[in-house]
């Protein structure tokens, strides 16, 4: 696969429109010993809105930029993420049945690239992140998904309870994958719309989404080790579905 070309703004007023506006920004690199007013409301603006951001030598900052950048490089999410309440009409519309992933709390950016990877080769039609705690869409994340987080829809969300909730309104029955299970996966009916929760492989899913899920199931494990990898165990899970599905 081509390397990925990051997109990348300069200077401090484009970096704060680019905020002001939403725009999907990876990290705000800023050059140590920055100071001034318009500095500051930048610097003010970011930690207002969780734009994650770092410190770097100025040499770091003219690697990547030889003009006037005001020691301010704001690196742009290279693939946009999308709104969960467009996709849904559209598998529908497509006439498929919906098989949706949501992650919970899955930080590590090569985790997320497998799964998304696995997940498109299976015909998963959207993954659902939280805004926090979450691995987002990155160069390293594109990479290790093979590319293919070009073809499947990424959809942040600012609550996945809510997200939840709102799925089973549309009818899309929420299956969990967890070891507190009785049910083995294999058990569990993924023939109908369905929602995969996978939770992160230290804290397994939060409490109250478990809660909400309309079956839970687990995964057996007879080795020595407690859990497998999240990506493999997504790729478990997705894979028995395509299975019932035929």
């Amino acid at each position: 696969m081509a390397k990925q070309r990051q997109e990348m703004l300069f200077g401090i007023r484009a970096t704060m429109e680019a905020i002001k506006s939403e725009k999907e920004i990876e990290k705000v690199l800023l050059q140590t010993g920055l100071s001034g007013n318009l500095f500051q409301e930048l610097f003010d603006l970011i930690r207002e809105k969780g734009v994650e951001y770092q410190f770097v030598p100025s040499e770091k900052i003219k690697s990547l930029d030889q003009h006037n950048n005001q020691g301010v490089i704001a690196l742009i999410v290279p693939i946009p993420y999308q709104e969960i309440e467009d996709v849904i009409p559209q598998i529908l519309a497509e006439g498929k049945t919906p098989l949706i992933l949501i992650l919970d709390q899955i930080t590590d950016v090569r985790n997320f690239g497998a799964i998304a990877r696995s997940a498109e080769c299976a015909g998963v039609q959207a993954i659902i992140i939280p805004f926090k705690n979450s691995a987002k869409i990155t160069p390293d994340s594109i990479k290790t998904s093979a590319g293919a987080l070009y073809n499947i829809p990424v959809c942040r969300v600012q609550n996945l309870k809510t997200t939840a909730r709102n799925l089973k309104k549309e009818g899309i029955r929420i299956v969990a994958a967890t070891e507190k299970a009785e049910k083995v996966y294999t058990e569990g009916d993924f023939s109908l719309a369905t929602a995969i929760i996978m939770g992160s492989e230290d804290t397994g899913i939060e409490d109250a989404l478990l809660r909400l899920a309309d079956e839970q199931v687990k995964i057996p494990i007879t080795g020595s080790i407690e859990s497998l990898n999240v990506s493999v165990a997504a790729s478990l899970m997705v894979y028995e579905a395509v299975r019932q599905r035929g």
